[in-house]
């Protein structure tokens, strides 16, 4: 097995994992039967966790592109 084929198993493990978590999260509210409310900062704390890590994906996609290795 090739280092790009254990790279993607473990990404999409890892996104299985964290969708699991968020499932997890709305079922423990849902339980409670609380409403699904995200206000500003519930939406500030996300953005600034999910646009580093898109960031960060996308430029280890563009690294591992043989004719890209200019960025490095």
């Amino acid at each position: 097995m090739n280092q790009d084929a254990a790279y993607t198993i473990f990404l999409i493990f890892g996104f299985i994992w964290i969708a699991l978590g968020i499932l997890a999260v709305i079922a423990l509210f849902r339980l409670e039967k609380q409403p699904l409310q995200f206000g500003k900062w519930g939406l500030l704390v996300t953005l600034s966790i999910l646009i580093p890590f898109v960031i960060a994906l996308g430029i280890a996609a563009l690294m591992s592109w043989k004719h890209l290795t200019f960025l490095v």
